[in-house]
């Protein structure tokens, strides 16, 4: 499917399913002549904005979701600022202040990640990813697992 518009461009569009199976559309522009394009849009270039989610269950019955605009290129930890976690989240604003400067997450230690693998804060974040905080657990699963078969 293709158009045109007043500024001689032409106008598509993609339609297909990203990793999470949903549908997405997908505008292209193909501008004939540069100039007016520019001229049309500015010379200021606006910020490449992707979409990121964010999910936490702090327990049992509490969880939060969000949906969240982020620049291109943004951080694990500007996505966690951004959605103003930090602020809400004390205990989470304090580990990342602790580990901030760590390259490589520790195993039992680190609280957050991107679709269930343990990321740095500095992890540069793609477009749909999922940023995780994990909790920590009261006991060990596999404990508790071998206690409920024996009982």
């Amino acid at each position: 499917m293709a158009g045109g518009d007043t500024f001689g461009r032409t106008i598509g569009a993609f339609i297909g399913a990203n990793r999470l199976g949903n549908a997405v559309v997908e505008l292209t522009v193909d501008s004939h002549d540069k100039d007016s394009h520019e001229a049309a849009i500015g010379s200021e270039q606006q910020p490449m904005l992707m979409t990121v989610y964010l999910a936490y269950a702090e327990d049992a019955k509490r969880q939060h979701y969000l949906t969240l605009q982020v620049i291109q290129g943004s951080s694990l930890y500007d996505a966690l600022e951004q959605a103003d976690w930090l602020a809400k989240f004390p205990e989470l604003a304090s580990w990342c202040q602790e580990v901030m400067d760590n390259a490589t997450p520790t195993a039992k230690q680190w609280h957050v990640g991107v679709y269930a693998k343990k990321q740095p804060l500095s992890y540069i974040l793609q477009p749909l990813d999922r940023i995780e905080v994990y909790r920590s657990l009261s006991a060990d699963p596999m404990s508790q697992r071998k206690s409920k078969s024996r009982g």
